[in-house]
């Protein structure tokens, strides 16, 4: 899965240190209360993924999962920043970054896209562009990478 990805995907962390993504504790506890929800995210992300086809279902379900946790995505995933992330979109999902021009937060753009699908439009304006949450779903993604204790 990792390994397929290119090297300056791979070591894009400072100092050439691996990339890993990987759910946090409470998004993986929350797995089989939102089982539904996270077998919708992977069926958006397969429909989207290039690549071997067992990879790209392995990092959709991670990223599936990561989605139930609270903040970010990328930090609920573990990685470093945004740029880690949209790098793993890019290569294994690209068409779905080519979707999200607008570069609106990954986490928000695939449950607005989940939504679409299903022809469901919670959005409270007709557009974006003059949405008064416009700054929530575009804004910049400040924080820290989460450091997960790992069991010994």
């Amino acid at each position: 899965m990792l390994e397929d990805l290119p090297e300056e995907v791979l070591l894009a962390r400072p100092g050439g240190r691996l990339m890993e993504p990987r759910p946090v504790p409470e998004a993986l506890a929350r797995r089989a209360a939102r089982a539904d929800e996270v077998e919708d995210l992977v069926a958006l992300l397969l429909d989207h993924a290039e690549g071997p086809r067992e990879a790209a279902a392995a990092i959709a379900e991670t990223l599936a999962v990561a989605c139930l946790g609270d903040n970010h995505l990328w930090q609920d995933l573990q990685l470093g920043s945004r740029a880690e992330l949209s790098a793993l979109m890019t290569w294994w999902f690209p068409a779905l970054v080519r979707k999200n021009s607008a570069d609106m937060k990954w986490k928000k753009f695939l449950y607005k896209q989940l939504c679409e699908r299903e022809q469901l439009f919670v959005c409270k304006a007709p557009s974006c562009a003059v949405c008064c949450d416009h700054a929530l779903c575009f804004g910049p993604e400040d924080g820290a990478r989460r450091a997960v204790a790992v069991a010994a």
